[in-house]
């Protein structure tokens, strides 16, 4: 199959590997993989805060970019979600009957990094080794918006070499939410100490999650508190393989 990749504005400026990672990971499985070059923001950040007439235009580059793509692939379940929720809406308030039938057309064909595996590929095993102990952090447009239950658990479970570990209280949010963690820092701070302390609890070496804003959040209160503790993102763990030893 012949999969394009939506990167992030976020990945692409802070988490490079995360991008690097799905592209091994979808090659050792047999797919083409391709960088449309002109992609940018799918336009959350302007959206959920108040700008959504700035958000439009880039409604209009993601399907320009992408309208013609076999597959979609993004490591983000935020990007997804905000795509799924408020694409078509926006199409309409731009009264552009033809944008609205190209966002139809297309975001059946968009797909969150997991649930590519696990939902359209029908896989659970994409031959992964991660030598470590491992806990998983699901994120909640992931777990709320997508839907993607247990998808990304059953993907960790089949890595080799792997010790994954439950995380007590996995529903509950991390407490970044965007722009949330800095308008209501006390609040988010303090959601944030307890997904620390359930991570922590669980002796694990690294904490994974399919949203790198999620574990950018987690990462700077482990390393502020010198746990010792990293967070990696679910792409990378999955793009691990024998040969890496």
């Amino acid at each position: 199959m012949r999969v394009s990749l939506f990167i992030t504005c976020y990945n692409d400026t802070l988490f490079p590997e995360t991008g690097k990672a799905v592209v091994r990971v979808l090659e050792r499985l047999g797919h083409t993989v391709e960088f449309p070059a002109g992609q940018t923001c799918c336009g959350q950040m302007h959206y959920n805060t108040g700008y959504q007439a700035e958000a439009m235009p880039l409604l209009e580059r993601f399907v320009g970019q992408f309208k013609g793509a076999e597959a979609v692939v993004v490591p983000s379940s935020s990007c997804v979600a905000m795509m799924r929720d408020h694409y078509p809406k926006m199409a309409v308030a731009m009264k552009d009957e033809g944008l609205q039938r190209e966002v139809e057309e297309l975001l059946p064909r968009v797909f969150e990094f997991s649930e590519f595996l696990t939902k359209r590929l029908g896989l659970e095993d994409v031959g992964a080794y991660y030598p470590h102990r491992v806990t998983y952090h699901a994120s909640c447009h992931g777990l709320r918006n997508l839907e993607l239950g247990d998808g990304p658990m059953r993907l960790l479970r089949a890595v080799r070499g792997i010790e994954l570990v439950e995380l007590q209280g996995l529903e509950q949010c991390c407490g970044f939410g965007g722009t949330f963690a800095v308008k209501n820092a006390g609040v988010s701070g303090a959601m944030l100490e307890e997904k620390m302390a359930a991570i922590l609890s669980t002796k694990a070496e690294a904490c994974t999650a399919c949203d790198n804003s999620c574990l950018m959040h987690i990462q700077g209160g482990l390393h502020r508190q010198k746990t010792g503790v990293k967070t990696v993102h679910l792409a990378e763990i999955l793009a691990g393989d024998e040969a890496m030893r």
